[in-house]
């Protein structure tokens, strides 16, 4: 690397690294013996180029391009002539990508393609030392200058289309595909497009939105908002055409075949912005003809051309991860734990092991169980506890999964945040003190000092109970007392009797 991009060394790597992905690779495609030896030229070959006048996503698009290059000369759709797919790269400065004249589709790369303007100008000739063909490209700049909203065009020049545009019917509505391609503009293209005449001719013929230009005898150019739009309708225009001469050889004739009603039978394009958001959920913008075209590229990849395209859409899904109570953290992630009773790798170092011991608590979460009516105390309900301590197994374990799990019901938030607000606001005001504070001690009182703590006078004890005078009587004593206060008690009973009967008298 250090020697440059065009060392020896970093190219044999190279053809090292091409030759493993054709023929050891196991996500590659079977292949026949005889092209496992091969060395398949990268797509992507802008190592270390980088010129000056690449603007920003022109890497991406050169891909793109030389991709489908590719991809037509394996379909054996590649003619040798009197075809041309060019790319559009800068509205700003309109300046175009096209394959240079003399190169076979299957040689395309990034870095050989050429740029010019919309004159058919070289502004960067790539990596070859090959022209342009004005006379294939003056069509593409036609059209170009009549459609701003075309960034892509695919001449295809095939038995099949050649055959569709010289019959006088055009491309029949038979098939599904025919449908697809949507609304078809036709052109008697002569071979050049040197008079302003024609340009204005051709601009009448396509519209403003029409996709499909069939040219007499000349083949059909599929027009793209990008390079996946463009080789989408591409690919369905093959297929009708290819249908509907096989129909019309084993028909007889036109007047022997069932058309389709447009009105009828709408095929729905799949890849657009609303048939990826009215069956399957939230809306999800993909280009008409994106997924397709992204199944391509991996087959390309897979093969080992290295397309050099960047996915949008992932093919595997991710496995959800495992959520855990405590997530490990970064200072204990090259720290491996054991569970209890497994000793570790005798071969770790004894710095490891302590380390290992000292940080084990990191990732050991506190699970709680909750106990049964059984098993809780009189008088309470449910209690928590940890699992290690609960000698029976009728608990079953809890998993926090949400912070909030403990909140006591019918909580109101926003009185939370107020409550927390004002302790917040307490302790920045110092509102809260443990007792008086120094100027309180020394006499000085101001406007902001605490108010003192009232002086709480201690409890008086309460006066002595007076000695009960029976405790240290006998019980002979205590008779004797109990026989005098009844005979107290008769003789004053016998005095009111007496009393009473003198009064009745």
């Amino acid at each position: 690397m250090k020697k440059g991009g065009s060392s020896s060394n970093l190219w044999a790597l190279r053809q090292i690294a091409d030759f493993m992905a054709t023929h050891g690779s196991p996500a590659a495609l079977p292949v026949t013996p005889s092209t496992a030896v091969t060395i398949v030229t990268p797509i992507n070959d802008l190592h270390g180029w980088e010129p000056s006048s690449m603007v920003k996503g022109e890497r991406l698009m050169r891909c793109k391009l030389a991709s489908v290059h590719r991809l037509l000369d394996l379909y054996g759709w590649a003619q040798l002539a009197n075809t041309c797919l060019t790319m559009r790269v800068s509205k700003e400065q309109e300046h175009f990508l096209v394959l240079p004249d003399g190169l076979a589709y299957g040689e395309v790369t990034a870095s050989s393609l050429v740029k010019v303007n919309i004159l058919g100008e070289v502004v960067e000739k790539g990596s070859t030392a090959l022209a342009v063909d004005l006379s294939s490209f003056s069509l593409h700049s036609a059209i170009y200058s009549a459609r701003p909203d075309v960034r892509c065009l695919l001449h295809l020049h095939t038995p099949a289309t050649a055959a569709v545009s010289a019959m006088k019917c055009g491309l029949l509505p038979l098939s599904h595909e025919a449908l697809l391609v949507g609304e078809v503009a036709y052109y008697d293209y002569n071979g050049v497009m040197e008079e302003e005449e024609d340009r204005v001719e051709l601009q009448k013929s396509l519209g403003p939105t029409c996709k499909v230009l069939v040219l007499r005898n000349h083949g059909i150019v599929a027009l793209g908002e990008s390079v996946e739009e463009a080789f989408y309708t591409i690919y369905h225009i093959q297929t009708a055409c290819q249908i509907q001469v096989a129909a019309l050889c084993s028909a007889g004739g036109e007047q022997n075949l069932i058309m389709l009603d447009r009105n009828v039978h709408r095929p729905v394009a799949k890849g657009t912005v609303g048939w990826a958001g009215s069956t399957f959920g939230p809306m999800q913008k993909s280009r008409l003809g994106e997924h397709e075209f992204e199944a391509l590229m991996r087959t390309l990849d897979n093969l080992g051309y290295r397309t050099g395209y960047a996915y949008r859409f992932p093919v595997l899904l991710e496995r959800s991860r495992t959520r855990r109570e405590v997530e490990v953290p970064a200072t204990v992630t090259s720290f491996s734990f054991h569970e209890d009773g497994v000793q570790p790798h005798p071969r770790l170092h004894p710095h490891t092991q302590r380390q290992q011991q000292k940080t084990r608590w990191l990732n050991t979460p506190n699970v709680y169980q909750k106990v049964n009516q059984d098993q809780a105390s009189p008088g309470h309900r449910t209690t928590w506890q940890k699992s290690e301590e609960i000698t029976q197994g009728s608990g079953r374990a809890i998993k926090i999964e949400n912070p909030n799990q403990f909140v006591p019901l019918f909580t109101n938030p926003k009185e939370v945040l107020e409550t927390r607000n004002k302790i917040r606001e307490q302790n920045r005001q110092d509102m809260k003190t443990a007792g008086p504070q120094s100027q309180v001690l020394a006499s000085v009182i101001t406007d902001n000092s605490p108010p003192s703590p009232e002086i709480v006078e201690p409890p008086v004890p309460p006066e002595p109970e007076t000695p009960n005078p029976f405790n240290e009587l006998t019980d002979h004593e205590l008779e004797e007392y109990r026989k005098e206060v009844q005979r107290k008690q008769h003789g004053q009973q016998d005095g009111q009797s007496f009393g009473t009967e003198i009064l009745s008298h």
